[in-house]
């Protein structure tokens, strides 16, 4: 900083009859004292030697910008590495070491929070500082040696990183890729052989490089007999040569504890690193910043404030750099990525690319990747907090760890994950899962079919039915003469026989695959055809009531309830229940449904109702119908009648009822087909009742007994 400002002062063009003068105070490398000489030097309350006894006022103020500076330059760089590093951070994660100071804290956080746009997991953060206890040194290291990440970010000062530096080494932990922070890449103490052994091929950025050769000259002309007042030469010469210079008018100490140089010292040909010139960083950075303030000082108008013109300042300097400041007051990015390489048993910082950034606000980044030395070997490291989890497989959080800490635990049964990697799993009701959980494949499709051995059990015992239905029929044309036929009303016998048919065919519609006809036909003829059923045995329970009845004098029922009265009466019955099932097929009408609750492998085919409403009011209305007949025919089941149809009736009607009764739990409690089965199992069972209770003792009279079908035989005593 002095050499920037005595090159300008001596400089006649760019700032005339003008001297810069300065106050310098050291920050230590600590944030805290950075804070505390900026506010000082702010304040004015700095202790000033000088023989000026108005000082000028501070017009600018150079600082370290570290807490800044490096967390952009990573965050936008990040942008531009994506694709030279992505195998390394994608979905996977990089362990970070941070200052626990204003330092590392605002680093990391814009780091992170950069990064993570790119889907990079942070497993951990270790803090680390140069005041704190090995306790605290030792915790990072646990926490190092126990995560699986194989990249870690140290965004670090050089003596905040080196205790922790030199534990790892102690415990031999290797096979770490690091990434520096400008603060410690290019420092001199840990670049050496011991520490390279796990920290070897480090990349870090750090700021641009710039001989200034100038600057030699000016430093090895330093000596504190030419200017005894100069700040910090007589401590720097100390350091630089081991000896303390003896000023005029100082008396000599005892050399016994304190070396007294001669006078005769000179710097001129030292060999010390502090001379050498051509590698500056931090250094070069002073220099424009110098020049940058001198500058805006050129082109100041009274009145104005030196920051306004500092952000107008655009000029190139003597080693063609643009200097300028964006519309933030930020100067452009220039930085070096540097590898540490071994040669020749000496640590260097090789420099194998460049970012940079212009004016208009452009970047530009070159690496030569073939020369990069990676802590691994020859290929870029992979960095997991946990494996990729494999197909069949889903990350499963681990709670209190980042995102990419996981468990890999196996899909549930009817999901899949085709790919690695995945939090979320694949599911189709219409698919299920094999066995590796990698690959759908359909459900099967259950109904009862006609091939399988219940569909094959209902289709015989339906066609036996109506056979016999048939048989029955012509059994009663062919003997419709005789006593038996013409006691037991042979129309309405004809019209139950014909309503048994169609019941016992009922149950073909409820095989195979439900469609949106056949959901309707099977439930609306079922209804039809028992109401008919019912209806005609209500018709004939009331002939066998009336028709005893007129045997008691003046009794003229009979007379009045004939051929005419029981059609009405079939007919009325029937048509209430056509009524209800136009209703429930113009409202809400049954509809195949798929269902998936009975099993997971499986889709059960069934109709839905669509009303469960009108599906149970065609049961009631059944019902209802079948509790008349077996009321009436209970009543009259001890008439004077040897062939008392009543008590047929009576035995028929409590088989119905029974099957009925039983229906609706088993229909309810009953899986997928099982419940089309139990249907059909009580509409065959129920119209077997009819036909069986009420036709069989006919049938019998009429082949097996025909000396009993006579007039006499069936009137019996009066």
């Amino acid at each position: 900083m002095i050499f920037s400002i005595e090159e300008i002062n001596k400089d006649p063009a760019l700032l005339p009859n003008i001297s810069l003068g300065y106050r310098i105070l050291n920050s230590c490398a600590s944030p805290t004292n950075t804070l505390r000489a900026a506010l000082t030097l702010a304040s004015g309350l700095e202790e000033i030697s000088s023989t000026s006894p108005c000082p000028p006022a501070i017009s600018a103020l150079i600082a370290e910008v570290k807490p800044v500076a490096m967390y952009l330059v990573y965050c936008i760089s990040f942008r531009i590495l994506w694709q030279h590093w992505s195998n390394v951070l994608a979905g996977s994660g990089s362990g970070i070491i941070q200052s626990d100071n204003d330092y590392g804290r605002n680093g990391i956080l814009s780091f992170t929070e950069e990064v993570q746009k790119f889907g990079v997991c942070i497993p951990f953060v270790g803090k680390v500082l140069r005041t704190y206890p090995m306790d605290k040194i030792l915790n990072v290291v646990e926490m190092i040696k126990q995560s699986t990440v194989k990249v870690i970010l140290a965004f670090t000062p050089e003596g905040d990183f080196y205790p922790l530096m030199k534990e790892i080494v102690k415990q031999n932990i290797t096979g770490i890729q690091w990434i520096a922070s400008e603060a410690w890449i290019t420092a001199l103490r840990p670049s050496t052989p011991e520490i390279y052994q796990a920290f070897g091929g480090t990349l870090g950025f750090v700021v641009q490089k710039m001989a200034i050769p100038n600057l030699r000259p000016f430093l090895t002309s330093i000596d504190p007999y030419k200017d005894p007042s100069a700040a910090f030469v007589r401590d720097f010469w100390e350091v630089m040569l081991g000896c303390r210079p003896v000023l005029p008018g100082e008396h000599r100490v005892n050399e016994a504890t304190i070396k007294m140089c001669t006078g005769n010292e000179t710097l001129i040909n030292s060999q010390d690193m502090f001379f050498n010139v051509t590698e500056l960083r931090d250094t070069y950075n002073v220099y424009k910043a110098v020049y940058a303030i001198a500058h805006a000082l050129h082109q100041l108008i009274f009145c104005q404030s030196v920051t306004d013109q500092l952000q107008m300042v655009n000029f190139i300097n003597q080693f063609g750099d643009n200097v300028f400041f964006d519309k933030n007051g930020d100067p452009p990015a220039y930085y070096d990525l540097v590898n540490w390489q071994l040669i020749n048993s000496q640590v260097y910082h090789v420099t194998l690319g460049h970012f940079s950034s212009a004016a208009n606000g452009a970047y530009e980044l070159s690496i030569q990747e073939e020369e990069i030395v990676w802590r691994t070997g020859k290929t870029v490291p992979a960095s997991l907090c946990s494996n990729i989890c494999p197909v069949g497989t889903r990350k499963a959080q681990i709670k209190g760890k980042p995102t990419c800490c996981f468990d890999c635990i196996p899909c549930a049964d009817g999901t899949i994950a085709n790919s690695t990697g995945k939090t979320n799993v694949h599911q189709k009701p219409e698919y299920w899962s094999n066995e590796r959980k990698d690959e759908c494949i359909p459900k099967t499709f259950e109904f009862l079919t006609y091939h399988e051995p219940m569909g094959i059990a209902v289709t015989v015992v339906s066609l036996l039915g109506a056979s016999l239905s048939l048989a029955t029929v012509m059994v009663f044309i062919r003997y419709r003469e005789t006593p038996v036929i013409k006691a037991s009303n042979s129309e309405l016998s004809c019209f139950l026989l014909f309503s048994l048919l169609l019941c016992f065919l009922c149950p073909l519609t409820f095989i195979g695959r439900p469609t949106i006809w056949t959901c309707m036909l099977r439930h609306t003829a079922f209804a039809v055809t028992f109401a008919l059923c019912i209806s005609c045995v209500l018709g004939k329970t009331i002939v066998v009531v009336t028709a005893f009845r007129a045997t008691f004098p003046g009794n003229k029922v009979a007379t009045k309830f004939g051929p005419a009265q029981q059609r009405i009466i079939v007919f009325s019955c029937t048509v209430i229940q056509i009524v209800i099932c136009v209703l429930w097929l113009k409202l809400n009408p049954p509809f195949p449904d798929m269902v998936f609750r009975y099993s997971n492998k499986k889709i059960v085919l069934e109709c839905n109702p669509g009303s469960e409403a009108a599906f149970y009011a065609v049961l009631g209305y059944i019902g209802l119908l079948a509790v008349i007949c077996l009321v009436l025919a209970f009543l009259a089941r001890k008439l004077p009648d040897n062939f008392n149809e009543a008590k047929f009736i009576t035995f028929s009607m409590l088989i119905f009822c029974a099957v009925w009764i039983t229906f609706i739990p088993a229909y309810i409690s009953s899986p997928g087909k099982f419940t089309v089965a139990v249907e059909t199992f009580a509409i065959l069972s129920s119209a077997f009742g009819l036909l069986i209770c009420i036709f069989a003792p006919k049938c019998y009279i009429i082949l097996i007994k025909p000396k009993k079908n006579t007039r006499r035989h069936i009137m019996g005593k009066m």
